[in-house]
């Protein structure tokens, strides 16, 4: 709700601060006062066309600062601003400021925080709604119309908004799986091939350590092989070192008695052949382990080879090669059986179609009951509002199918026809502007449990009526404002009357300088308002009495 807005300095505006309030708010003064300047002041700050020629002549700039109720945490306002980067406080008053300089630039913040007019527009749509003779937005858009009647009937759009998404769901993955199965049958050839070669390799995981390891061995025995043969002829051999030493140790054990040295030397010679046996020992093991078979090193390296050579191939590591066997191997079988995973897929999509077109027919139904329901709302409103040659409906027409979506297959729009035999055409079209104002205060009141922005306004909605009409439009207006704020530029005292506020715009001036000012008005300064606009500039005992009347009957 709009609780304050302070001008300073737009066109005749010098400085002005004022409060609003709940209910029904009436604005009154007589023509040419500056009942429109004020609205251009709010429209700056809801993000309209910084229009250099509303800065005050002689000024720098303008300066428009609107304030309203804290948004809620979990609202669409709350939710634009988060989205925008905007960080404001819960429970902290929204407070737009709107500056245009008289060279032209203009800059925009939300409590302080910059921001652009677009984001101003966008915040204001939720924030008030601007209903005047030149209105393009709000019940004037077929925009809007759909979702309206929608919450007119409190038709629940979920579940085809979810159908929708099913079905769009299906549709992405079927033409997924084909643009996918297309690729793959480009490459069966390939596969095929790949797959057979990979298979019939049969490489395995860590084989190309396995092979190299080996083959490093067997290269390294195939050197020394001669230098271990030699080792063993001259350890083992009949002239060979082992052979010498037990010979020479059969003469000692002969002679060993003789001499005590001799004794000992043949104990040295026993340890000799012992750790010369041990040598032999490990020669001979080391032989074995390093013996090779040229046949296998030659069958070894061209394996070795062929499986570096293959990973080269494929650009992949040779440990990686089994894993790419049976990753192009899978390929290949869904290639083989895509048909069938297309065809389920297709399956599905159509299910998912039938789903969708269903729930779709029904909320066709729904509105149509709804609109139904709200043309006979709206035809009790125009009779009174001096409507009652005009007719009024809402009309259903399919969508285009590329045009479906989550709200269904309808477009929705409210037509009028003013005189009797004449078509039916968009409000805008075919109804004046005193029409078209109470065209759309009618379809307010009957859509009015539907709710909208906090803030509505309607301008000059009384023009060219009087009388019943007039009255007709406020006690309407007063029942609309009950649950929200709603401000009225008028001129009808009938209208004034139902004020729950009254603010007096009015204009001065000082022999150099003319101002436009705003004067908030107590019962008596009410009475005395309209009994002016009951009677013109001389106000009469009659038009208070009068004024008294119609302020008591309100």
């Amino acid at each position: 709700m709009l609780t304050a807005l302070s001008i300073r300095d737009v066109v005749l505006i010098e400085a002005l601060d004022l409060e609003f309030h709940g209910g029904l708010g009436v604005l009154t003064g007589e023509t040419g006062a500056g009942k429109s300047i004020l609205l251009d002041a709010l429209g700056l700050a809801l993000g309209a066309r910084g229009d250099t020629a509303l800065v005050r002549h002689g000024t720098a700039q303008s300066v428009v600062t609107a304030s309203f109720d804290a948004p809620h945490r979990d609202g669409p306002i709350a939710a634009l601003l988060a989205e925008n980067g905007l960080d404001i406080d819960p429970g902290e008053a929204l407070i737009i400021r709107r500056i245009v300089k008289a060279d032209g630039g203009s800059r925009a913040f939300i409590n302080d925080q910059p921001a652009s007019a677009g984001l101003l527009r966008e915040l204001g749509a939720h924030l008030v709604e601007i209903h005047g003779q030149h209105d393009d937005r709000g019940l004037l858009a077929p925009a809007g119309h759909r979702a309206l009647l929608d919450a007119f009937g409190r038709i629940d759009t979920g579940p085809t908004a979810r159908a929708h998404r099913v079905w769009r769901a299906a549709e992405s993955e079927l033409g997924t799986a084909r643009a996918e199965l297309d690729v793959q049958e480009r490459d069966r050839e390939w596969l095929e091939h790949a797959v057979a070669e990979l298979t019939a390799f049969a490489p395995e995981t860590g084989e190309e350590e396995i092979l190299a390891t080996r083959r490093a061995g067997m290269q390294r025995g195939e050197k020394i092989a001669g230098d271990l043969q030699a080792i063993a002829d001259l350890l083992e051999g009949s002239d060979g070192g082992l052979a010498r030493l037990r010979q020479a140790a059969r003469i000692l054990e002969r002679v060993g008695e003789d001499h005590e040295a001799l004794g000992e030397a043949l104990a040295a010679i026993d340890r000799a052949i012992i750790e010369g046996a041990e040598a032999q020992d490990k020669v001979d093991e080391a032989a074995a382990a390093l013996a090779f078979d040229p046949a296998q090193l030659e069958e070894d390296e061209t394996r070795l080879f062929d499986l570096r050579a293959l990973a080269r191939k494929h650009r992949v590591q040779p440990d990686d090669l089994a894993a790419l066997t049976e990753e192009l191997a899978v390929r290949l079988e869904r290639i083989e059986s895509g048909g069938a995973g297309i065809a389920a897929l297709e399956r599905a999509l159509a299910e998912a179609a039938k789903t969708y077109d269903a729930e779709a027919g029904t909320l066709t139904a729904l509105r149509t009951e709804a609109a139904a329901r709200l043309d006979a709302a709206v035809k009790g409103e125009l009779a009174p509002l001096k409507l009652d040659a005009a007719r009024f409906r809402t009309a259903i027409a399919p969508l285009g199918a590329d045009s479906w979506g989550a709200a269904g297959k309808d477009r929705v729009e409210f037509e009028i026809s003013t005189n009797p035999g004449a078509p039916f055409a968009a409000l805008t079209k075919i109804a004046s502007g005193g029409e078209l104002s109470r065209f759309i205060l009618a379809l307010k009141v009957a859509l009015a449990e539907e709710g909208g922005a906090a803030t509505m306004i309607f301008d000059e909605i009384d023009r060219g009526v009087g009388g019943a009409v007039a009255s007709a439009i406020g006690e309407r207006l007063a029942r609309l404002a009950g649950g929200t704020q709603l401000l009225v530029v008028t001129h009808s005292p009938q209208v004034a009357a139902r004020g729950g506020h009254h603010l007096l715009i009015a204009k001065s001036h000082d022999g150099i300088v003319t101002r436009t000012g705003v004067i908030a008005l107590d019962d008596a300064a009410r009475r005395e308002e309209i009994a002016r606009m009951l009677s013109g500039s001389t106000i009469t005992d009659e038009a208070r009495a009068q004024a008294e009347r119609l302020l008591e009957t309100a």
